[in-house]
């Protein structure tokens, strides 16, 4: 076994030198497989539990860049090709699970959370990897699986029925970032609403840059999922609600904190329409949202703030961008460790700053940059980020990821932005 496991890491790491040479009529059917599991543990370590497998009628993600190349997300998943070796698709990914594990609760419990992974069907048996990236910073293995594309096991039902309409664009699927609105906490007597509002919040993204530039790229789908009852769950004023995605503020006890733990439901409901990302709009005045890497965007829908918001979560979810404030109160503990380096591309701990935006720093700016307004319009090295005033800096004095006063991503997110609008459109 143990040569078996040499032998698959050296052809991963040939692989990933040659990831461009994937061909995805080779490996795959322009279909989707889904893979449910649930996310256990507790603060000290993390468990896989396979819950099934399905084949899904649409692939919305790219056919040309199956392999990461980003090395983003506290989790990734692999899949391998059984008879040549190859990795021939992986993805990083967030999980509200690894979240909850920096919490105080997470030392004294254990809890499980609802995950899903989705990449193209195999045409041929596939070894399905998952690996979680550990304290110091390095992925380690936590689950595999084969899987046999023939195996009768694998549901191939039809996705449940939610009417959807195809709010703005006309680009090709697989050419194009198709994002999938998700209705929560609307009534059937407030569609008319939710249409209206993805419409307009969906325009809240698509007018910062650089997803302005790329705003003809975008595919935005409404899918009007009914709820009983209109708005989330407000827990903290015991207020409950009978909603499809039963989302909840006081996430982690962190009342703007607006998320769904519902996983699974919203992935049948996405499944209705080719995706390559989710963002559950939540019918509420009050502010919230959140925005998990490769797992989810969601925002409050009529907050005086969610134009600023809906961008905010969207860096998070659909490109990785970590917060940059640092003096708000959160509910994790020691979130980053100091002696390594952030996978996020806008801050850094200085283990490894030429990976980041060193070379975006002018000749001569002193550094670390003091946070004065001699210094708003620089790119610099600005101390405090990721929930940290110290150990942790990030681009500029002020941005998007940092406040809500800021109308555009900084230089360093923007570049961060089209790199990835980049590789899922496949340029």
């Amino acid at each position: 076994m143990k040569s078996f496991i040499s032998t698959l890491t050296l052809l991963v790491i040939a692989t990933q030198l040659s990831f461009a040479s994937v061909d995805f009529e080779t490996y795959f059917e322009n279909k989707t497989l889904r893979i449910d599991y649930l996310l256990g543990g507790n603060a000290k370590e993390q468990t896989v539990f396979l819950q099934n497998l399905k084949k899904e009628a649409h692939w919305g993600g790219t056919t040309k860049n199956l392999v990461d190349t980003f090395d983003y997300g506290n989790f990734r998943f692999k899949l391998i090709d059984k008879a040549s070796g190859n990795l021939i698709y992986s993805r990083g990914f967030g999980s509200l699970f690894q979240e909850w594990q920096s919490t105080p609760e997470a030392k004294t419990l254990s809890r499980s959370y609802y995950q899903v992974n989705v990449m193209p069907f195999p045409k041929q048996k596939a070894q399905f990897v998952i690996d979680y990236r550990n304290r110091d910073g390095v992925f380690v293995q936590l689950f595999e699986y084969e899987i046999d594309p023939s195996n009768y096991f694998i549901l191939e039902e039809t996705a449940m029925k939610v009417k959807y309409s195809k709010i703005m664009g006309k680009g090709e699927v697989n050419k194009s970032i198709d994002v999938a609105f998700i209705a929560e906490g609307y009534t059937q007597e407030e569609m008319g609403k939710f249409r209206a509002d993805v419409e307009r919040v969906a325009g809240y993204v698509l007018n910062v840059e650089p997803f302005k530039t790329y705003a003809n790229r975008f595919n935005i789908y409404a899918l009007e999922s009914v709820s009983e009852e209109s708005g989330p769950d407000i827990p903290g004023k015991a207020i409950y609600k009978n909603t499809v995605l039963n989302s909840t503020f006081y996430t982690f006890d962190s009342e703007r904190y607006l998320t769904t733990s519902d996983i699974k439901t919203m992935h049948d409901i996405a499944a209705n329409v080719p995706y390559d990302h989710i963002f559950v709009l939540i019918n509420t005045e009050k502010y919230g949202g959140a925005g998990i890497y490769n797992y989810y965007t969601s925002c409050s829908s009529d907050h005086k703030l969610s134009r600023e918001v809906a961008s905010h979560e969207f860096g998070h979810g659909f490109v990785g961008l970590a917060d940059e404030y640092y003096t708000s109160g959160v509910s994790v503990e020691d979130f980053y460790n100091l002696k390594v380096e952030p996978w996020e591309p806008n801050i850094t701990t200085l283990v490894n700053f030429e990976s980041k935006w060193k070379s975006m720093i002018e000749e001569g700016l002193v550094t670390p940059t003091p946070r004065t307004e001699e210094y708003n319009d620089k790119v610099g090295l600005f101390e405090g980020g990721g929930y940290m005033s110290k150990g942790i800096y990030s681009p500029v004095r002020d941005c998007k990821m940092k406040s809500n006063n800021k109308d555009e991503f900084c230089p360093v997110c923007q570049k961060a932005c089209e790199r990835m609008l980049k590789f899922i459109i496949g340029e």
